[in-house]
């Protein structure tokens, strides 16, 4: 029999499973994709992050943190710095720069060893905390390849070529240097001396030791350009090349018989 589709007694088409009004039980399904769908997108920032960090690390910047006075009261023991991997390189060093190298030369002696710590060990990986195992110390560059470095003049002053440098960096109550010396810095090499002078064993206490005191290039890291912790500390590192404004270029070294 044919449907009355009058009126007063509309059609009723039939319903599909799809028409059927969604119940308790048809909620759970959408529920359950929306958390996956939140759990998959934080962990792709987590590992985005993670990418972002070890890449930074490895090519632009690294942390490290200050062990020692030596540097005082630029840098302070346990200051976290960031130091800018791209010098040497795109980015030159220069006179006044707070630099970080390698400890090829035996400067700090047999590394103590240092417990395994897993979580430490994945954030030193990818770059959120300082490597506690590698030997690097931080100095500030005085002497660039060719210049004639020495200490002191007759007005008590460091000299780079012949020209006085006042150093407003130094710690308070020390003098450039209680240790007279007079250098040439090689070719490829660098002079480095510490901020606070009576306590760091920098260029001047190695000079009868291998290299003769002077870091080579190859083992500078960087250049420290932030202090990143404490955050009451935060800011720059405390590079200062004015000082060495006036400072001429060395001379031309002399070959031959004169």
């Amino acid at each position: 029999m044919a449907q009355d589709s009058s009126p007063g007694n509309p059609a009723q088409p039939q319903r599909g499973a799809a028409d059927r009004p969604a119940g308790p039980d048809a909620v759970e399904p959408f529920g359950g994709r929306r958390l996956w769908l939140a759990v998959r997108e934080v962990v792709l920032i987590v590992l985005i992050t993670i990418l972002a960090s070890f890449l930074v690390k490895t090519f632009l910047f690294r942390a490290y943190y200050i062990p020692s006075g030596s540097m005082e009261q630029t840098l302070q023991i346990n200051d976290r710095i960031f130091v800018n991997l791209m010098v040497p390189g795109p980015f030159d060093v220069d006179r006044g720069d707070v630099v970080v190298f390698e400890d090829t030369k035996g400067w700090l002696g047999e590394p103590a060893p240092v417990a395994s710590n897993p979580v430490r060990d994945v954030l030193e990986f990818i770059g959120l905390m300082p490597n506690s195992s590698e030997q690097h110390l931080v100095k500030r560059l005085i002497g660039l390849p060719g210049d004639r470095v020495a200490c002191c003049s007759a007005e008590g002053t460091l000299t780079v070529n012949g020209t006085a440098v006042h150093e407003p960096y130094l710690y308070p109550g020390s003098v450039p240097s209680e240790i007279p010396f007079e250098v040439t810095v090689p070719q490829g090499h660098i002079w480095v001396m510490g901020d606070h002078r009576d306590a760091s064993a920098d260029s001047r206490m190695h000079q009868d030791g291998p290299g003769g005191g002077f870091i080579s290039l190859d083992d500078v890291t960087g250049r420290a350009e932030v202090i990143a912790w404490p955050l009451s500390r935060w800011g720059d590192a405390g590079g200062d090349r004015d000082v060495f404004e006036q400072v001429p270029a060395p001379e031309p070294a002399r070959t031959g018989s004169e």
